[in-house]
C-alpha cells in the first residue's frame, strides 16, 4: 500500500462513498475505507479522526470559499448579492467528482442517523461561516443571519439540481437560480 501517493484525502472520500452505498455506514470500517483507497489505516487518521468525518471533509475550505465570495462581493452589494458572491466562489470549486459522488452520499446519509446529525452540524458551520463574514460587512446580526440561511438553502437546493439533473448548466447556474426564487418568495412573506 502507498502512504504518499498524491491525492490520499480525495481517495479516501471516494473510497468511503463507495463502501457506505455498498455496505452501509455502519457496516463500513476505516480499515476497508482505508485498503479499497490504497492506503494504510495510519494514513486514514493522518486525514479524518474517524469516519464520520469523511462527510465533511472540505467543509473548512466551503465555510471559508463562502466568507472569501461574501468579503469579495462589491462594496454596495446587498446581503443577498454578498451571498451570491459566495455561492459563485463556492460553486467555482466543485467539480465533475463532487457531482458524481452526491447521490451516493445522500443515500449514506439518509440511511444514518449518525451521518444525519453531522450533516445537520455541517449545515450549522457552513451558515455560521456566511453570518460572519456578513456581519463583518456591516451587515446587522439578523440580517446577516437570515441571509446566511437562504444562502444555505440556495446551495442545498441548487446543489441538488445539478448533481441530479443532466444539463449542461454548472453549479453556478443551479444556485443562482435557486437564490433568485427564494429572494421572490421572502417577498411574498408579508
Amino acid at each position: 500500500m502507498s502512504r504518499w501517493e498524491p491525492g490520499a484525502r480525495e481517495r479516501l472520500v471516494v473510497a468511503a462513498v463507495e463502501l457506505f452505498s455498498e455496505k452501509g455506514y455502519d457496516d463500513t470500517t476505516v480499515s476497508e475505507i482505508a485498503e479499497r483507497a490504497g492506503l494504510t489505516k495510519s494514513t486514514f487518521f493522518r486525514y479524518f479522526p474517524d469516519k464520520r468525518e469523511l462527510l465533511v471533509a472540505g467543509q473548512e475550505t466551503l465555510g471559508t470559499l463562502f466568507a472569501e465570495g461574501i468579503a469579495g462581493a462589491p462594496p454596495g452589494a446587498t446581503p443577498l448579492e454578498a451571498v451570491g458572491a459566495g455561492l459563485e466562489a463556492v460553486a467555482g470549486a466543485m467539480g465533475p467528482i463532487n457531482r458524481e459522488l452526491w447521490p451516493r452520499m445522500k443515500a449514506a446519509i439518509a440511511a444514518s442517523a449518525e451521518l444525519q446529525e453531522r450533516d445537520a452540524l455541517k449545515s450549522v458551520g457552513l451558515a455560521a461561516s456566511m453570518t460572519s463574514a456578513l456581519v463583518a460587512r456591516g451587515v446587522p446580526e439578523p440580517t446577516a443571519h437570515l441571509a446566511a440561511e437562504l444562502g444555505l438553502l440556495a446551495f442545498k437546493r441548487g446543489y441538488a439540481e445539478w448533481t441530479e439533473g443532466d444539463s449542461d448548466n454548472g453549479l453556478a447556474h443551479y444556485m443562482s437560480v435557486a437564490l433568485n426564487e427564494l429572494r421572490a418568495a421572502t417577498a411574498t412573506l408579508g
